[in-house]
C-alpha cells in the first residue's frame, strides 16, 4: 500500500471536485524534508500558484482547510513556504496501517508488461571479470525486482560468438593444446588470448578426444573453434551460477548470421529508406594517414538521433558487429515484448544511440527501448587498489571475487550504488561484523528477528487491532511509519529501473530495527518479550513479523540469503 500514491490520487480528487484543476505529472505528494514537519508533503500550492497567478502560500491555506474538512485521519495540517501542505497522521492511522499492511507479498504494479531483459552478454572469449560483474548484479536484480513487483521478465544473454575475434579465441585455444600436448612455447605478441584459463579448456578438449589430429590447424579449425566456444560458454554460466544468476535464454549471434537474419532485416530498412551507399567522415581523432575515405553501405542512423551514420559492412564484404546487432534487435522486436531493456557495461556507453536508433527504425518508433549503463568497479584493500590473482591474463574475475568475500557480499554491494556512479569495492568494509558494513547489518537484523520469533510461539493471524495501540513509543511509531516507505521504494525501483534503493532502505529499516532492540539492553521497558503484559509481547512481535516479511522480501530481490542466525 503506497500510501503516497494513494492520498496524492484521493487530494487531486478533492482539488479537482472544488474547482482546481492541476497537473498531475506536477503535483506530488513526499516525505518532508524535515520529520518535524510532518508525515505527507503536498505540493499542490505551488505548482497551482502560477496558473491561478495567486500567492501559493493562500492557495495552502484554502487546500488545507479542504482537507481538514473532509479527512479526519490528520493530527496537524499546516501550510510552510514556499507552498507546501504539511500533513501529520494520528497514530491510530498507523495502527490501522500496520494492521492491514502486506505490501510485502507481491504485485504492485496495475498493468503487468512483458519485458525482455538482456544484460551481461560479456564476448566468450574468457571467464567473467569483476567489470562484468556489477552489470550482472544490477541485470539480475533488476528482473527479480520488475517480477516481484508484477511484469514477466525474459533475462537474455546474447552471445558475440561470430567474428574475427572468435577465430583469435579459437587459434589462442589450439596453442594451448599444443604446448600441453607438445611442450611448444605459447606464442606472444600474435593478438592472442593470454590467460591461463586457456589451458583449462584446451585440457577439456584433450581428454574429450573428439579431435585426435592437432597437427594442422586449418583442418580442424571450425570443428576447434566450435568445442572451444561450447567450453568457454560453460565457463561462463559457472561463473553465472556462481553469483546466483541464471538467464532464460542464450541468443547466438552465429546462429542468426547462419539463419540469413541480418540480410532480411537490412531489406526491411532498405524499404524503410533507411540504407545507402555512401562515405563516412573521418572520424575524430584519428591520425592515421593511410585511412582513405570509401564508399560502403550505410544505416541512416543520424535520422533517429545519432551522431552519424553507422557502417553496415566491413571492407571485405562481411557484416559489421552492429549490422549483426542491428539483425538481434529486430529479433527482439519480432517476439513482441511491451518493454527492452539492455544493459551495458561503461566501455559501451557510445553505443547507446546507435541502438536506439536502430530499435526506432525497425519499429518506427513504437518500441519501448531503453539502455542501461553500469560504471565502472574499482577494488580496494587497506585503503589501497587491490589486486587478485590474475588467472585471466589481464584481469580478476567474478569468481575470484565471489571466493573472497562470499555471493552475498558481492550481490548486495554491487546493487548499493546507482548503476551510473562508480563504485568502490572496499574489501575491508564488507568482511566488518559492524553497522558500517550495510550487507552484515541487514543480514544480522534478521537473524536477531528469527533468534525473538524462536522464542516466541504466538500465532498472531487472529490478533486484535486493538492490541496494537500499545504500540506507543516513539520508536514503534518510527518503525511503522518506515514500513509505510517500502511500497513507493519498490514503486521508484520498478519505475525508475533504479533497483539500489532496495538495499539502502533495507539498511535504514535494519538501523531502526537494531536502535530498537539496544533500547531493551538499557531500558527495560523496551524488552520486546521479556515482560509481564502479554498483549504488548504480541503486538511487539506482530510489528517485527513485518519487518522481518520486508528484510526477506528485499533481500529476496537482491539475491541474497536471510539468515536465521549469525
Amino acid at each position: 500500500m503506497n500510501i503516497f500514491k494513494i492520498y496524492k490520487d484521493k487530494f487531486i480528487l478533492l482539488l479537482r471536485n472544488n474547482s482546481f484543476d492541476c497537473d498531475e505529472e506536477k503535483v506530488s505528494i513526499d516525505t518532508p524534508r524535515q520529520v518535524s514537519f510532518g508525515d505527507l508533503a503536498f505540493n499542490a500550492p505551488l505548482i497551482l500558484s502560477s496558473s491561478l497567478k495567486s500567492n501559493p502560500l493562500e492557495i495552502g491555506k484554502k487546500i488545507a482547510d479542504l482537507i481538514k474538512e473532509n479527512y479526519s485521519e490528520f493530527d496537524t495540517i499546516e501550510v510552510a513556504k514556499p507552498g507546501f501542505v504539511n500533513l501529520k497522521f494520528k497514530k491510530e492511522f498507523w495502527y490501522n496501517f500496520l494492521f492491514s499492511f502486506d505490501d510485502s507479498k507481491g504485485k504492485i504494479v496495475n498493468t503487468s508488461k512483458t519485458i525482455n531483459l538482456e544484460y551481461v552478454s560479456a564476448n566468450p572469449t574468457g571467464p567473467l571479470h569483476v567489470g562484468h560483474c556489477r552489470g550482472a548484479v544490477y541485470g539480475d536484480v533488476l528482473g527479480n525486482l520488475l517480477n516481484f513487483v508484477g511484469h514477466k521478465v525474459i533475462k537474455e544473454y546474447y552471445i558475440n560468438d561470430y567474428g574475427n575475434q572468435i577465430h583469435m579465441f579459437a587459434k589462442s585455444v589450439y596453442a594451448r593444446v599444443l604446448e600441453i600436448k607438445e611442450g611448444k612455447e605459447f606464442p606472444v605478441n600474435e593478438g592472442l588470448y593470454p590467460g591461463e584459463y586457456l589451458k583449462e579448456i584446451a585440457q577439456s578438449l584433450i581428454k574429450k578426444n573428439k579431435i585426435s589430429n592437432f597437427s594442422n590447424y586449418d583442418s580442424i579449425k571450425n570443428e576447434l573453434g566450435e568445442m572451444a566456444m561450447d567450453e568457454a560458454m560453460i565457463m561462463i554460466k559457472n561463473d553465472l551460477l556462481s553469483l546466483g544468476i541464471k538467464h532464460d535464454l542464450f541468443i547466438s549471434e552465429k546462429e542468426l548470421v547462419k539463419n540469413n537474419l541480418v540480410s532480411k532485416t537490412l531489406k526491411i530498412l532498405e524499404r524503410k529508406n533507411c540504407i545507402y551507399e555512401g562515405v563516412l567522415p573521418k572520424p575524430k581523432g584519428n591520425e592515421n594517414e593511410d585511412w582513405e575515405p570509401r564508399e560502403q553501405l550505410l544505416f541512416k542512423s543520424t535520422k533517429f538521433g545519432d551522431d552519424v551514420d553507422r557502417a553496415l559492412k566491413k571492407s571485405d564484404g562481411t557484416w559489421t558487429y552492429f549490422a549483426n546487432d542491428v539483425a538481434y534487435h529486430s529479433y527482439k522486436l519480432d517476439r513482441k515484448f511491451d518493454k527492452y531493456i539492455n544493459v551495458l557495461g561503461a566501455d559501451h556507453a557510445g553505443y547507446l544511440k546507435r541502438l536506439k536508433a536502430c530499435v526506432d527504425a525497425l519499429s518506427d518508433f513504437k518500441a519501448d527501448f531503453e539502455c542501461k549503463v553500469c560504471q565502472l568497479v574499482k577494488l580496494f584493500k587497506s585503503g589501497e587498489p587491490y589486486k587478485m590473482s590474475k588467472r585471466a591474463g589481464d584481469f580478476i574475475t567474478a569468481k575470484e571475487l565471489v571466493e573472497s568475500v562470499g555471493v552475498d557480499a558481492v550481490r548486495f554491494m554491487m546493487i548499493y550504488r546507482s548503476n551510473d556512479s562508480q563504485l568502490d569495492f572496499d574489501f575491508d568494509l564488507v568482511t566488518e561484523k559492524t553497522k558500517e558494513n550495510p550487507v552484515f547489518y541487514v543480514q544480522y537484523a534478521s537473524a536477531r528477528i528469527h533468534s525473538i520469533l524462536r522464542k516466541t510461539s504466538l500465532d498472531l493471524t487472529n490478533i486484535d487491532k486493538k492490541c496494537l495501540r500499545l504500540l506507543d513509543a516513539e520508536i514503534e511509531i518510527e518503525i511503522i511509519k518506515k514500513l509505510s516507505l517500502w511500497s513507493k521504494c519498490m514503486d521508484l525501483s520498478a519505475k525508475n529501473l533504479e533497483p539500489h534503493r532496495i538495499p539502502y532502505y533495507l539498511y535504514d529499516l535494519a538501523s531502526i530495527f537494531h536502535s530498537y532492540w539496544n533500547l531493551g539492553k538499557e531500558y527495560p521497558e523496551y524488552r520486546i518479550i521479556e515482560n509481564e503484559n502479554s498483549e504488548l509481547i504480541k503486538a511487539r512481535v506482530y510489528l517485527l513479523e513485518k519487518v522481518l516479511a520486508v528484510i526477506k522480501s528485499g533481500l529476496l530481490i537482491l539475491g541474497v540469503s536471510a539468515p536465521e542466525s549469525m
